[in-house]
């Protein structure tokens, strides 16, 4: 049973509070998970049965986690049901009610991917454009207005665009329930509902969960905080955990000022303050107060620490997201070297999965193995191998897996009887596919080639063959790489198809962006040996990494470390644009929530602290000089070691296949001074793209970046000691 005396005075309060509601402001680190098992197992210590408690959370992981706690505290003869998530717990309870409710006990849930199907269908079904009204903010939009209790009936059409979303609010409605589905929303609002409008039901439930324990509190939306509150009822037992500056999740209806309203609706609610830290040092503590202390919050939580001696937070400047990745690699590599820490004990932090291309790539180019928590790893992403497989083919038009691939993505038309026929009429041929498509595009309708394959599926090749035939003609005639790929995902209108695609997320579009960064980076290379570098990065990526776990460097997002602790946390890319995000710039508490997610990436660090950023960086399809994160200049410079060691790349061993190896020496305590070989103004030939004038040049660590504007190729920015430049003659 519960051992209160190993805890600390406050969580002992916490523990052993009376009933009643009761408000515990938990800081990281401070040992939150604990004190909510520990309050479990205390009840039942007091004689409350088991069956009539309730912990709440938000994912499965984290309530199978606590169940297990709970259950390793108790007697083994006491079965331990009642932890989940709110919409197991909600799913639960419609089964249960289903004659009182508006769905069927059969009924099922669609996740992300199966809802975007049914929105695109609604507006398909009302000819919405969805070039105009993305797929995504309407979707985001009818999942807002759930969260705040609004249903299609009551939904504000204040503007046209909200009089549009309400037209596919309704729609969408109507479609789930032509397929007895629910979405996770309506599992919450159709609870609400149901308790609101049914006080038997609701007195039903009131007596079933007599004591209510919540984690997380701080992420719950409105509908989940009313129905704690319905649940609760006249019991008002409600033993709500959370910390307002660790709120992340507004994105997906998370409102932190849930706590306040907790407090409103609960004159005589006890508040108790979790505010030692077991986990950092006092340097790292305080970093993150001075950080944090910028949002407005009451009663926020003022941590200390045992841990009193500690080091300095690095600083660190690179010259760009390459630099920076090798900074990254090679600071670990000096760690394991000096016997210093296991690489497990490091994690990578980020703003955006985009951000993690170029650290895996210098995780991989060292011979490194690493781990990436939560998300895919970059070239093996669907939209990328779908773009590669694309410029594949425009390379090599033998490549019949790439073809496959993408002949009909997006939809064209192309299925599958029409693509196996076009693969077994070739054969006859002796030809490749790709042949028959130019040959067939070129004769039209009167091809022999469309006797054979079919009308229907001929005029769907003639399309593709079309669009293909103007790339390979790019390619053919030596347009530079990274506008072939610009030019596939116009014509195709990639963008578009990623918005409205269900089995693509939020961020697809950034991995997009950031490999056309990968091909603008190599624009003085060849075609074939930018495909094969990648593949073969790719290739040593999984052959390197199928069986990484535990023992090997983290990387992840920001949002994915949440609740996670490492004794070495590097977090990159702090640049304005990046973190905080472009998109919070003009909304106040977007850039609230953009400070509380560096918070929780600073308290996610036991001992040391590497923060960096880049002097130059890619973002919104450009690459421009940068500046840092506004959040760093809110730590006292007394807790900073500033360094800014660019890359020397005089140090790095680049082959024709990509095969970068770092030596041990990369990294030193000065800027490598050069001086500067062409000027601006000055006329230049290279050997691809001709003639051109010098618009810029500066140094790019121990070597020179030229940024030229070509008479017939535009504004391209090349690496001097790469490029064979040549003063043209006067």
């Amino acid at each position: 049973m519960a051992n209160v005396i190993s805890l600390n005075f406050e969580q002992q309060k916490a523990v052993t509070a009376d009933p009643g509601p009761v408000l515990v402001l938990a800081g990281p680190g401070s040992g939150k998970t604990r004190v909510l098992t520990q309050r479990f197992t205390h009840l039942i210590t007091q004689g409350i049965r088991p069956n009539v408690i309730l912990a709440v959370t938000f994912t499965n992981r984290a309530s199978e986690e606590m169940r297990e706690r709970i259950q390793s505290q108790v007697d083994s003869h006491i079965v331990i049901r009642n932890v989940g998530t709110f919409h197991a717990l909600c799913a639960r309870i419609l089964r249960n009610e289903s004659d009182s409710s508006v769905v069927g006990k059969d009924f099922v849930i669609f996740d992300s991917a199966d809802q975007r199907l049914l929105i695109k269908q609604a507006m398909v079904d009302h000819n919405v454009d969805d070039a105009r009204y993305k797929l995504h903010k309407i979707h985001s939009t009818i999942s807002t207005a759930k969260n705040d209790l609004v249903n299609a009936d009551n939904f504000s059409r204040d503007s046209y665009y909200h009089e549009i979303v309400g037209r596919i609010y309704e729609r969408y409605q109507y479609l789930l329930h032509q397929n007895n589905a629910l979405d996770f929303d309506d599992l919450l609002m159709n609870v609400v509902s149901l308790l609101q409008t049914n006080p038997v039901l609701s007195s039903k439930y009131q007596d079933i969960y007599q004591r209510i324990l919540v984690d997380e509190f701080q992420d719950t939306n409105l509908a989940q905080y009313q129905l704690l509150r319905l649940l609760s009822g006249s019991n008002r037992d409600l033993f709500v955990v959370g910390d307002p500056d660790q709120s992340i999740y507004r994105w997906r209806g998370a409102d932190y000022r849930n706590v306040e309203r907790f407090r409103a609706d609960y004159l005589d609610t006890v508040v108790i303050q979790l505010n030692k830290n077991y986990r950092s040092t006092q340097i790292i503590l305080d970093a993150a107060t001075a950080v944090i202390s910028k949002n407005h919050v009451v009663n926020r939580v003022k941590l200390y620490s045992d841990f009193h001696e500690g080091e300095k937070i690095v600083l660190h400047e690179a010259y760009d997201e390459e630099d920076e990745s090798h900074y990254i690699v090679k600071t670990i590599s000096d760690y394991v070297a000096n016997n210093q820490l296991d690489p497990g004990e490091c994690a990578v932090m980020y703003r955006t999965n985009a951000q993690s291309r170029s650290i895996e790539e210098a995780f991989v180019r060292a011979g490194m193995p690493y781990r990436l928590l939560g998300a895919t790893r970059f070239y093996a992403r669907r939209e990328i191998k779908d773009l590669l497989a694309y410029m594949r083919v425009i390379y090599n038009q033998y490549d019949n897996v790439s073809l496959g691939r993408i002949i009909n993505v997006p939809a064209r038309g192309i299925g599958s009887k029409t693509l196996n026929k076009l693969f077994e009429y070739s054969d006859t041929l002796d030809m490749h596919p790709v042949g028959v498509i130019l040959e067939l595009t070129e004769q039209g309708l009167e091809s022999q080639h469309c006797n054979a394959i079919g009308q229907r599926g001929s005029r769907a090749l003639i399309s593709f063959g079309l669009l293909l035939r103007d790339w390979i003609a790019l390619f053919e005639k030596g347009e530079v790489v990274s506008d072939i790929l610009d030019s596939v995902v116009n014509d195709i209108d990639y963008e578009n198809y990623i918005e409205n695609n269900r089995n693509f997320g939020a961020d697809q579009w950034e991995n997009v962006e950031e490999l056309k960064r990968v091909f603008v980076g190599f624009e003085d290379r060849d075609f074939g040996e930018i495909l094969e570098g990648i593949a073969l990065i790719a290739d040593v990526d999984t052959l390197d990494n199928d069986v990484a776990g535990e023992g090997v460097p983290v990387l992840m997002t920001l949002h994915a470390a949440k609740g996670l602790e490492f004794p070495v946390v590097f977090l990159v890319g702090l640049n304005d644009g990046v973190l905080p995000h472009h998109r919070s710039f003009d909304e106040p508490e977007e850039m609230a929530e953009e400070r509380r997610l560096f918070y929780v990436g600073l308290t996610r660090a036991k001992s040391k602290i590497h923060l960096s950023y880049s002097f130059r960086r890619w973002t919104s399809g450009f690459d421009s000089s940068s500046i840092a994160s506004r959040f760093i200049s809110d730590i006292p410079l007394d807790l900073l070691l500033s360094k800014s060691d660019y890359i020397d790349k005089s140090n790095v061993n680049i082959s024709s296949k990509f095969n970068m190896r770092v030596k041990s020496n990369v990294y030193n305590d000065k800027v490598y001074q050069i001086e500067l070989q062409f000027q601006s103004g000055q006329r230049v030939i290279h050997d691809h793209f001709g003639s051109g004038i010098v618009v810029e040049s500066k140094l790019l660590g121990s070597d020179e970046m030229v940024i030229i504007a070509f008479d017939n190729f535009g504004i391209k920015r090349l690496v001097a000691s790469k490029a064979n430049l040549t003063l043209e003659d006067d």
